[in-house]
């Protein structure tokens, strides 16, 4: 029982170890390529500053500005679970750096959980930058009911949404390119869909219940409700049921990344590939 219980305290270190290794990297990175954090800060202001003004010349409610800042700001959250995440385990097959990691001894969840790790800290460094720049810009004014409750809505977020992109890195590596073709596809649709610029209740009930799938959607609608005055007009559904179903999807996609992880390392141990063979 000793030697048993020495072994699960050392594996746990040593998966520990892959974590912080892996997080490390996304984390270090910011501080040495300062132009890829100037570049995904700016781009996502473009579509913020174009919806701001339309608002503005339409004499929109203020919030309106702020319900858009908030919004572009998820969406680098959603590039980064994209191109830092989904894409992840393809690009290291393809630098030969995948087959280091399914050797090594530390189980391949450390991978995706440090990946995870560093990106949500990059994230929200971006989070915060373009949320200062917007409301400089616009001078927005937020109506917090709960700053509490708001932070722990866009941790909750974070969490559910960097666990699709955990599940998906598997799953773009197993399918190959065709998995990553069809979510290029669905890129736009997405933006939409989630309501980035808008409140997601305007799409009406059917498109917004299918659109729930994608944890930004309710993790955004509940933090709009939480921020801005009119949040509770506009929003989806009360704010403790969209916390309880991001809670849920954040479950989901975690077992999700098991399952297609398992499926990618029975595939690269059982036939020496890291990719579906179609007949």
């Amino acid at each position: 029982m000793l030697k048993l219980g020495c072994f699960g305290v050392k594996n746990f270190l040593i998966n520990l170890r892959g974590i912080w290794a892996r997080a490390y990297v996304r984390i270090i990175v910011i501080n040495r390529e300062f132009s890829w954090l100037f570049f995904e800060v700016l781009f996502p202001l473009f579509p913020i500053c174009a919806f701001a003004y339309m608002y503005k010349a339409m004499n929109a409610p203020a919030d309106s500005q702020g319900f858009v800042l908030l919004g572009g700001a998820m969406v680098s959250v959603w590039l980064n679970v994209l191109w830092s995440m989904a894409a992840q385990f393809y690009w290291e097959r393809e630098t030969g750096n995948l087959s280091l990691y399914i050797m090594s001894p530390m189980n391949m969840m450390s991978v995706l959980l440090g990946m995870a790790l560093g990106s949500i800290i990059s994230a929200v460094l971006r989070i915060v930058i373009i949320c200062a720049a917007g409301s400089f810009l616009f001078s927005v004014t937020m109506n917090v009911s709960s700053y509490f409750w708001l932070g722990m809505t866009f941790f909750i977020t974070l969490a559910a949404v960097f666990c699709l992109g955990m599940a998906l890195a598997s799953l773009f590596l197993i399918y190959g390119r065709n998995a990553w073709n069809t979510l290029n596809i669905f890129m736009e649709p997405v933006f939409f869909l989630s309501g980035f610029y808008f409140p997601v209740k305007t799409l009406g009930y059917f498109f917004a219940a299918l659109a729930s799938a994608l944890p930004v959607t309710l993790g955004l609608d509940a933090m709009r409700q939480l921020a801005f005055k009119i949040g509770p007009q506009t929003g989806l559904m009360p704010v403790p049921m969209e916390l309880a179903l991001l809670m849920l999807l954040s479950v989901i996609y975690f077992k999700a990344a098991q399952k297609f992880l398992e499926k990618l390392e029975h595939i690269a141990r059982s036939e020496g590939r890291l990719i579906l063979r179609w007949q």
